[in-house]
């Protein structure tokens, strides 16, 4: 009964969704109050149609009812409760629900946290997510029903879960990368719902600009965790291999930052209209490119689900009428994106400009590095293959002049910035960035020029943001300590602070794990010790333990410095009962400033194994650096002046309804 229910909302969702994308718009171009006034209620029963769904799925699998294919291929009755749940989402239909959800949930926020916005307006934006909604709802009934039923004739018990799978990154990873990328449906929808109206002012700037940071910080933890998991779980040491299903959430995750900037220069300087809705509409076409790739069947990883083809096919239409339709848009509105105003060629403007080229242009890479094997292999002109080489040489290329952007950016002024009245500054800020990569390096026996490269970038960001902060508190007329100027700071401010820094710490990260980490593959047996970085190893035993579905040999290892203990670690060579499959679970001792890895190989002839070890300096600032960039961004959002904009927009139109583009334009 629990599986039918499921299966009549998910139908109810395509009925409401398919209301939802016809009678607000349809309301908004008559100005049909009533018509319009359906969106939000529509809105609310789409989120609370695909909760039902979603929730009898989990119950489902809470209850091991083995007669839907979908629970009987990724579970079993021995899988411990909290891995039942998240197998919810574990093979492509029941993610796939989750991905419905996360986009019923922007929808229904977006309906609840508006009411600043004019009616039409936000008709118009709900009427969008509609109408994404719609292709979204007829893929799942058509092609990916996680409720298809085994009956009458089911399996005793199901196959169990991908033993990849069992672990506490599958519960928050997924569901906060499919938050960012789902979240960028929002943006797209404001940017169609402007062409639409033709007011393509700075307000619907300052409208998105919100929506567009949450969906960015959701990406950007997403990506993190899933790197961070891949790291630990994987058992190879590894925290980024430019694998094709790392790079669909990459992509969008660039055009997204790249949107972010630009929305900031449409909003405060009416500048960069076709940059913000090209990058709008790009950054959801990528989330869609990502979605075709991970669940078409065409790229092989570990991370991707395979699917049949013909899925991505439905899918790689749906990228195609979304991407053609607002294209078409912007091609008809085109002459109405003409930014007014002038700015010279050292400006904020022009330094903004050309992050947004460069990160275009890293997208452009990432795109035809997991694209060109496919391509390649389609003409029937062989296998290739574009490795981390290719993508690490053209990053290095491009980051560089980015960071002396970001850098930059923010000490230059609008419209004009004179040299030399920054001329000390930056040759500080230079001066003490090459001092302090030089001091770092130097600190480790073989100094890298590429990780002197990677840190005297960081503390670039570093300095030039603090120099940043005292020039706009120094720019205060007032008496007041430097704490209380600290205070007058705005959230969104600080939320850019904090973006740049988190940025910085990311990179010192990147640099120094990639240059400095030290690794060492060695046959161990019970009692042996291997030295490596400074540190001893000691193999004690191996034990055996008896897990809810699976066995495993744990190794028992202390680690010792200079004689005194550091650490006891536990890594463990499980075997998964029913699958048959092992899997490697490291041991991982981690500090701010380095990582002990263990992992534990096959087992070889007299008791002894085969063992990997490595030294990790600072790989834990990657996901620090993640973290502290998310924050900024929800320090931004926060910003009071966004719903205070809201207020004063809501209240002008009701003024003065005949003005309304005029005074868009003025705010």
């Amino acid at each position: 009964m629990v599986p039918e229910i499921g299966n009549i909302s998910l139908t109810l969702a395509l009925v409401v969704s398919i209301l939802l994308a016809v009678y607000p718009l349809w309301g908004a171009y008559r100005q049909h109050d009533t018509l319009m006034a359906t969106a939000r209620p529509l809105a609310i029963g789409l989120f609370f149609f695909t909760l039902i769904s979603f929730v009898c799925l989990v119950y489902a699998f809470v209850t091991d009812d083995f007669s839907l294919a979908y629970v009987a291929q990724h579970s079993n009755s021995r899988l411990p409760l909290h891995y039942k749940v998240t197998a919810v989402w574990g093979g492509h239909e029941g993610s796939f629900l989750l991905w419905v959800l996360m986009l019923s949930i922007w929808t229904v926020a977006v309906a609840l946290f508006s009411r600043g916005i004019p009616h039409a307006m936000v008709s118009r934006v709900l009427s969008v997510l509609g109408m994404v909604s719609v292709g979204f709802y007829l893929f799942m009934l058509l092609t990916s029903n996680p409720f298809d039923s085994m009956l009458p004739f089911f399996p005793v018990d199901g196959r169990d879960l991908n033993p990849l799978l069992q672990d506490f990154g599958m519960i928050i990873h997924p569901p906060m990368l499919y938050m960012g990328y789902v979240g960028f449906s929002v943006a797209f929808a404001f940017a169609i719902s402007a062409l639409l109206s033709g007011q393509l002012d700075s307000t619907w700037a300052r409208w998105s600009r919100p929506w567009v940071i949450a969906a960015w910080s959701f990406l950007s933890v997403g990506i993190a965790l899933g790197s961070w998991w891949a790291y630990y779980e994987l058992g190879w040491g590894g925290w980024w291999f430019w694998d094709p299903v790392e790079n669909a959430s990459f992509m969008p995750w660039l055009a997204g930052t790249a949107l972010m900037h630009s929305l900031a220069v449409t909003e405060k300087r009416k500048a960069f209209k076709s940059w913000t809705v090209l990058l709008a509409i790009a950054a959801f076409s990528l989330s869609l490119l990502g979605t075709f790739l991970v669940r078409s069947g065409v790229i092989v990883s570990v991370h991707s689900f395979a699917s049949d083809p013909t899925r991505g096919l439905f899918i790689l239409g749906i990228l195609v009428i979304l991407s053609g339709f607002g294209l078409l848009l912007y091609a008809l509105r085109a002459s109405q994106l003409k930014s007014p105003g002038r700015y010279q060629a050292f400006s904020r403007e022009v330094l903004l400009m050309g992050n947004n080229v460069l990160l275009c242009a890293a997208t452009l890479v990432v795109l035809l590095g997991t694209l060109l094997p496919l391509v390649h292999k389609e003409l029937g002109l062989g296998s290739i293959s574009v490795g981390a080489p290719f993508f690490n040489q053209m990053f290095t290329w491009l980051v560089v002049p980015f960071v002396l952007f970001l850098g930059l950016g923010p000490l230059t002024r609008w419209k004009q910035q004179h040299v030399a009245a920054l001329r000390n500054q930056l040759l500080l800020a230079f001066g003490l960035s090459i001092s302090a990569a030089f001091l770092v390096s130097m600190s480790y026996s073989q100094p890298s020029y590429m990780a002197a490269l990677g840190l005297t970038m960081a503390f670039w960001i570093l300095i030039t943001s603090i120099q940043e902060v005292l020039q706009r508190i120094g720019a205060m007329q007032d008496n007041d300590s430097m704490l209380r100027r600290l205070r007058k700071l705005t959230p969104s401010h600080w939320g850019m602070v904090l973006g740049h820094l988190g940025f910085a710490v990311t990179l010192i990260g990147i640099s120094l794990v990639s240059n400095y980490e030290v690794e060492r593959d060695v046959r161990m047996a019970p009692g042996e010790t291997v030295s490596l970085g400074g540190y001893e190893f000691t193999f004690r035993d191996v034990v055996k333990h008896q897990g809810p579905n699976y066995d495993a040999d744990i190794g028992i290892f202390d680690v010792f410095r200079n004689g005194e203990k550091v650490v006891h670690l536990e890594p463990e060579k499980r075997m998964y009962t029913v699958q048959r499959m092992p899997m490697t679970e490291a041991g991982i001792h981690s500090t701010l400033t380095r990582d002990l890895f263990i992992a534990m190989g096959e087992p070889l002839e007299n008791g002894a194994w085969a063992v990997r070890i490595y030294i990790k300096p600072f790989v834990i600032w990657i996901w620090c650096g993640a973290a502290i960039m998310a924050l900024g961004g929800a320090c931004s959002i926060s910003d009071r002046r966004y719903r205070m904009a809201k207020l004063a927009r809501l209240k002008q139109t009701f003024s003065h309804p005949q003005t309304t583009t005029q005074t868009g334009e003025q705010s």
